[in-house]
């Protein structure tokens, strides 16, 4: 069954954005009501878990980023984070040229409330979180940086279980549960009959967001080849084998195999690719940045929520950061930003669900968006290196076609 969620998940998003659609027309009130009961208790359960989510991925995630390769291990981690920033300011420059021509006339001022009107719960039930999303960020790049400077084996590995306690958490309960929260919020708003405006909206939110990892992959093998003094369309073509297996699996890890054969195959020496390729794994993730920042400003600008630039532009921030964390389980990219919507830009619960549903919808094209742009920074860093072939960067990983277990 859990196989069945990992890999089918866009199968199952689709099945209940149809199923709400279809069904929230001529359902009655009580059925509804059950789905917006379940959906409130899943909401609650979200914003309890989501700190600890935050901190139990990305605090080891940020310990073992600093093991290991050196000077190397910098030069690769801030040219994957200034791609994942460029990508966000990019994705935010388009989305305010076309979000307010394609989306005029189609503004939704409010979901159905699961909480008042005619649609309310059955029951409620409680569940304050620890402590704040902003707190949990701190907290886990604060330690996370402080465990890269000192030797402790037995914190090391308590955050390390940690991590494993919070992935079966996403895997066993979070994902296989995410298709029936997502039912529920297509099926208020069809119930609402608002679900019309927001679907033939999302239309062309979809198509636009598509064609930008498009032309970012363009830009990003562009720097590379002007950097590595190479053409970058016969790079580009070399990648393919990996834009398409990732379009198959949507998942980084799966795909690193591929991917490290790809870009050797782009002209990436081996010792510098079976560095850069499983490390950008984890930490590039521009694709999903342009999605989650598309989607976002095309729900606030839908919603008519004010779009401050400072706002924005620290969610963008903080998304490369905590974009860390995403890559080792299934839909960990919308579920680690689900907080920084919430606490950054006010966004809802049927807001944050409505922006689960539409990035699942097409999570395979971030994912392959991300692993072929980790080539153009291998091109680059194979460039920086010099002499790639003779330079030992202090870390040696398989390059057989045995996919890792974990991002």
């Amino acid at each position: 069954m859990a196989k069945l969620f990992k890999f089918n998940l866009l199968v199952l998003v689709v099945i209940a954005i149809i199923a709400g659609v279809a069904l929230g027309s001529f359902l009655p009130s009580f059925v509804v009501r059950i789905f917006v009961t379940f959906n409130g208790l899943f909401s609650n359960f979200l914003a309890f878990i989501i700190p600890l989510l935050i901190v139990g991925l990305i605090t080891p995630a940020i310990d073992e980023l600093g093991k290991g390769a050196g000077k190397w291990l910098a030069v690769t981690a801030g040219i994957a984070y200034a791609s994942t920033i460029v990508a966000g300011l990019l994705s935010w420059g388009t989305s305010m040229v076309f979000w307010p021509r394609l989306l005029t006339g189609n503004h939704v001022t409010e979901l159905a409330d699961p909480e008042s009107g005619l649609l309310t719960p059955w029951f409620t039930i409680d569940m304050p979180p620890m402590f704040g999303v902003m707190s949990a960020l701190v907290f886990a790049f604060v330690v996370g940086v402080a465990l890269t400077q000192f030797d402790a084996p037995a914190l090391h590995q308590v955050f390390t279980d940690f991590r494993e306690v919070i992935n079966i958490v996403i895997s066993k309960v979070i994902v296989p549960l995410l298709p029936v929260y997502i039912f529920g919020i297509f099926l208020n708003m069809t119930y609402a009959g608002q679900v019309w405006a927001v679907i033939r909206s999302f239309f062309w939110v979809v198509v636009v967001v598509f064609a930008l990892t498009i032309i970012y992959l363009f830009i990003q093998y562009g720097v590379a080849g002007l950097i590595a003094r190479k053409n970058p369309l016969p790079m580009m073509r070399a990648m393919m084998p990996a834009y398409a297996t990732a379009l198959g699996t949507s998942s980084s890890a799966a795909t690193i195999p591929v991917t490290l054969r790809s870009a050797i195959k782009a002209g990436v020496s081996q010792n510098v690719a079976s560095f850069v390729i499983p490390l950008c794994a984890t930490i590039h993730l521009a694709g999903s940045t342009i999605k989650i920042t598309g989607f976002a400003l095309a729900i606030m600008v839908m919603f008519g929520l004010q779009i401050s630039p400072p706002v924005i532009l620290g969610l963008i921030f903080l998304l490369g950061i905590a974009m860390v964390a995403a890559p080792g389980v299934p839909g960990g990219a919308i579920v680690t930003a689900a907080a920084l919507l919430e606490s950054q830009l006010g966004f809802s619960p049927e807001q944050v669900g409505l922006m689960i549903a539409t990035y699942i919808a097409i999570d395979s094209v971030g994912t392959a968006a991300n692993v072929t742009g980790d080539g153009a920074i291998a091109v680059i860093v194979d460039k920086f290196a010099g002499h790639p072939g003779h330079v030992d960067l202090g870390l040696h990983l398989p390059t057989d076609d045995s996919a890792p277990t974990t991002a």
